[in-house]
């Protein structure tokens, strides 16, 4: 059994919302879009991992919003219409990235089912790709100036439960 930090970090996959929790206080709510494969810990899947997670490391400070991603660096490049234009398809990570590590062995954490190792993020998405529904490819969706908020309220090791659908899990 895990014992609740005062500050955490709630992502509801049903609601498709995180919370900021402090002291047992909601202290805002935030719109998000998970995996459209469902919930679920498998790598390959693109599946949003749900049980107890920790923030592992906080990755773009000083970075200007909406800065583009690739593999945790920035680019260069800033999301605009242009770029979308350009890369249609592409599964963009704007502005901040908080990088989750499971922390239950066997179900997040280790093997096949590790979220570290299957680099599964919250981050900034352009607007269209915040919607309220599942929309990513495993990772929790913010808009770019909600994440880039978020990321200066907390920090590497917070606490970060993940709900699924199903009661419990």
């Amino acid at each position: 059994m895990i014992v609740m930090p005062e500050s955490f970090l709630k992502v509801s996959v049903a609601s498709q919302t995180l919370a900021l929790i402090d002291n047992g206080r909601i202290v805002k709510t935030y719109l998000v879009s998970t995996a459209k494969n469902g919930p679920g810990e498998q790598k390959g899947s693109g599946c949003t991992p749900r049980g107890w997670h920790r923030i592992r490391a906080k990755i773009g400070d000083g970075q200007p919003p909406n800065a583009v991603f690739v593999g945790r660096r920035p680019t260069g490049e800033i999301y605009g219409d242009d770029l979308a234009a350009r890369y249609p398809d592409r599964d963009w990570i704007l502005t901040r990235i908080l990088w989750l590590d499971g922390l239950e062995p066997g179900f997040n954490r280790y093997g096949d089912v590790d979220t570290g190792q299957r680099y599964i993020y919250i981050h900034g998405s352009p607007d269209c790709g915040v919607t309220g529904q599942p929309l990513s490819h495993g990772c929790i969706r913010m808009n770019s100036d909600d994440v880039l908020e978020l990321y200066g309220r907390v920090g590497e090791g917070c606490r970060v439960p993940i709900k699924g659908i199903k009661k419990g899990r």
